[in-house]
């Protein structure tokens, strides 16, 4: 049995948490089969609690993008370890963290840390709320921004993964503050704003969709959302908790030339330690507690060993010139290699892919929204996710997720995927 020891753990793990994992996707039920444990990774590889080794695409959902335990991040953190964990209290290297983020990322003056993704993005709805003084926000099907209350009305990545996208617990009073639109349709969002005439507080979208696979904007899609807030008084939130320092420094509003009203961060910004962080101009985030009355607040937030794991990621990244052209390259031809060979098999397929950011979607050639990735076939990527998985290689356990690649990934990584891929 090649996972004995992973199946005996999560067996007990079963006993002691909800369905023996603390995030849902974790668990396997899109790919079926019992997950895998894992016990370290270096680089770009994961070893589990049977010693077996993989190459890693999920890289901690995106975090990971130098590699894991990168020796100059490690080094950081073991140093920053014993001055100590957590203060409760402000700390220099916040300060630090903060003002070189403002330096290096366009169209941003304050920054707010938090300790994760879903706290970014809640705490970015209620400010936008507060400053517009409005009440409503539009989000897009099979976008994912946490596991907030108002954002739980049909979204994608986990919830899609089980086939309840309505989340019981959500309260009806909290979903009709929450306007639907799907990715890529500007005709529906127009007739929003008709219906809800000076009502929305803002639009939240992932600039590259990462929950439903890796879906990209299309038809100046974005540029269309940022006129149409210009035009209305609402806020444009880009969620970059994904694409932040991933698919450029600057993220999204760097790649696409759009200057959002306020960006959420996560994943890089933290390098592997549990992050998030909401930023904006001036004028927004001076409403936040304790200078305005939007009240936010978080113990852990600023942790120091996540923003020290954090800065040195970033500080990585910025001074290695050439690191998004070879992080992407490898991306580039890891999808081009991938889609040779299904084609050779007569596999119908569509791989989306924007900078480090990948997904294959089977028996299907377009996937713009939520609706065409749950057209794809989830069965055959289930077992395309098992063969891969029995020769080594780990890819996210949902066809509704996208690949992360890591700067670790070289070409003996990339022929060795491609050679389990042949296999399947």
């Amino acid at each position: 049995m090649l996972y004995q020891r992973s199946s005996a753990l999560f067996a007990e793990a079963q006993q002691y948490i909800p369905g023996g994992v603390n995030s849902p996707v974790r668990a396997f039920k899109s790919v079926g089969g019992v997950p895998v444990l894992l016990k370290s990774a270096k680089g770009a590889y994961l070893t589990d609690a049977d010693d077996r080794t993989y190459i890693d695409y999920i890289n901690s959902w995106g975090p990971a993008i130098v590699g894991h335990t990168h020796p100059v991040v490690l080094e950081a953190v073991q140093q920053q370890a014993e001055k100590g964990f957590s203060f409760g209290t402000p700390t220099e290297l916040e300060t630090e963290i903060a003002k070189f983020i403002i330096d290096n990322v366009p169209n941003i003056d304050q920054i707010r840390m938090v300790s994760s993704g879903t706290e970014a993005c809640m705490s970015a709805v209620r400010l936008a709320r507060g400053f517009t003084k409005r009440d409503k926000i539009i989000k897009f099907e099979g976008c994912y921004h946490g596991h907030s209350d108002s954002f739980l009305i049909k979204a994608g990545s986990g919830a899609a993964t089980f086939g309840n996208p309505n989340s019981p617990g959500v309260t009806q009073g909290t979903a009709k503050d929450t306007l639907l639109a799907r990715y890529n349709d500007f005709e529906q969002i127009q007739q929003l704003f008709k219906d809800n005439s000076g009502e929305i507080a803002a639009i939240i979208i992932e600039p590259v969709a990462g929950n439903m696979g890796c879906v990209l904007p299309e038809n100046d899609f974005l540029q269309k959302l940022r006129q149409i807030c210009d035009e209305n008084g609402t806020l444009l939130i880009f969620d970059e908790v994904m694409t932040g320092f991933r698919l450029a420094f600057g993220g999204a509003q760097e790649v696409f030339g759009i200057k959002a009203d306020l960006v959420t961060y996560g994943k890089v910004i933290g390098g592997g330690m549990p992050v998030g962080a909401f930023a904006g101009r001036n004028e927004i985030m001076d409403c936040l507690a304790p200078k305005g009355a939007v009240y936010q607040a978080g113990t852990l937030s600023g942790n120091p060993l996540a923003m020290r794991a954090g800065l040195e990621t970033l500080k990585l990244i910025r001074n290695d010139t050439e690191f998004y052209n070879r992080i992407h390259t490898t991306t580039e031809t890891l999808g081009m290699e991938v889609g040779k060979i299904l084609s050779e098999k007569g596999i119908s397929h569509c791989i989306n892919r924007r900078g480090s950011m990948m997904s294959v979607f089977f028996e299907t050639d377009k996937v713009s929204n939520f609706d065409d990735a749950q057209k794809a076939n989830h069965s055959m990527f289930n077992q395309f996710f098992h063969s891969l998985l029995e020769n080594g290689i780990y890819l996210p356990p949902s066809g509704y997720e996208t690949w992360f690649i890591s700067d670790a990934i070289k070409d003996n990584e990339i022929e060795k995927t491609l050679e389990a891929i042949r296999k399947f």
